[in-house]
């Protein structure tokens, strides 16, 4: 990544948690995110990679419920906010900066790596894919919450599912459509794709 990049989104992180989706500040779209994630872990305590985890607001949710967490963000002032808003809620997490799309991990460390809005803008979106898969401890899961949104920005459903085929053999994928997760109404193309294998 480059340092344009990490400068765009450190620039973007004072406001970055006013949009719904990203602070949770909302019970409700905290709740919607809660009860779409939570049945995904696959086991109690799970250790979780939230890769370009942002202001760390999916790795509080997770924190919360008991999974080990460990984030990481390219935008420093991104991991400086996940720090201090997990300490806050008195949630134990860990939080690095680095490039999503190579995590310093050791191979089969992870149960679940967790991205949200990340592949579409990462250079090599297929290398990272099969990088993130080396991470996963056995079979683990994989989430990928993605979209192909309004601004012409994104990667559509199609596309993304093929990306996780070529490396995992079960993938599939659910619309979110539910304006509970968004905080409005949506009309564009919204996704997670779940890879167990």
């Amino acid at each position: 990544m480059t340092d344009a990049m990490r400068s765009y989104w450190d620039n973007q992180a004072a406001n970055f948690d006013v949009e719904a989706d990203h602070g949770l500040a909302d019970p409700a779209v905290r709740r919607a995110w809660r009860e779409l994630l939570l049945p995904l872990m696959p086991k109690p305590g799970s250790d979780v990679a939230d890769l370009g985890c942002g202001t760390g607001s999916l790795s509080l949710l997770l924190g919360s419920a008991g999974h080990q967490v460990w984030g990481l963000d390219l935008s420093e002032k991104m991991v400086d906010m996940a720090w201090a808003k997990t300490a806050h809620a008195g949630v134990s997490a860990e939080f690095v900066v680095g490039d999503a799309s190579s995590p310093p991990r050791a191979p089969g460390s992870i149960d679940v790596v967790l991205a949200r809005h990340v592949l579409w803008a990462l250079p090599d979106p297929d290398a990272a894919v099969a990088r993130w898969t080396g991470l996963l401890r056995g079979t683990g899961t994989m989430i990928l919450i993605e979209g192909l949104w309004g601004t012409g920005a994104g990667i559509p459903a199609e596309r993304c599912l093929e990306l996780v085929r070529c490396h995992r053999k079960n993938a599939t994928v659910t619309m979110l459509t539910d304006p509970a997760l968004w905080g409005k109404e949506i009309t564009d193309e919204r996704y997670v794709i779940v890879s167990t294998s």
